[in-house]
């Protein structure tokens, strides 16, 4: 069974592109945000010393990462209004590919069935912004290869990107949502010709 809103809307890129910032920021003005999985279970797994962490064990990271996001989809379902997601389903797909990892059915089974927004957010990598940290271990280079194989994957599960601009988040933050209001609004009478 798919699942699909088009209310459910994905901001997703590299590491240290600025997406969490602009969940903040989103948050902060009143909107309902779902966090990013990967950093969620990093803090867990450090916490634990625990064995699913992407340098330890990436497969079972990105396992993580899938059962972590179809939940929060479950979750945002039953929310009204929209809701802005720090990575979505396919964004697994994307890491295992640049793991150069197999993707196993059932997370291909996930991505087809679990649907957002057709319109997805992608934060372009950044180098100006870009830093590292306990959670964040890639290299600038790696980030940039995040970004490719992220979008790639959504590309390939029928969405369509739109690019955030390289702005301050109060920027970014107008970008998002006028670029939400124009898509609930629908095409005005001139764009219908």
């Amino acid at each position: 069974m798919t699942t699909t809103n088009e209310r459910l809307f994905v901001v997703t890129g590299g590491p240290g592109a600025g997406k969490t910032t602009l969940l903040a920021a989103l948050a902060a003005a009143g909107h309902r945000v779902a966090p990013e999985a990967g950093r969620a279970i990093i803090r867990d797994q450090l916490a634990i010393d625990g064995p699913a962490l992407p340098w330890r064990d990436r497969a079972l990271f990105a396992e993580l990462m899938l059962g972590f996001d179809m939940r929060s989809h479950g979750e945002a379902q039953a929310q009204a209004g929209p809701v802005f997601f720090d990575r979505g389903v396919p964004d697994t797909i994307g890491y295992l590919r640049l793991c150069g990892l197999a993707v196993p059915e059932h997370v291909e089974r996930a991505a087809r069935a679990i649907r957002y927004a057709r319109t997805v957010f992608a934060a372009p990598p950044w180098r100006e912004i870009y830093a590292q940290d306990s959670e964040r271990r890639q290299d600038f280079a790696e980030a940039e290869r995040t970004y490719e194989a992220v979008t790639a994957a959504y590309r390939d599960h029928g969405y369509d990107l739109v690019e955030l601009p390289r702005a301050d988040v109060e920027a970014r933050l107008a970008f998002v949502l006028e670029r939400v209001r124009a898509l609930a609004s629908g095409p005005s009478r001139s764009d219908l010709g």
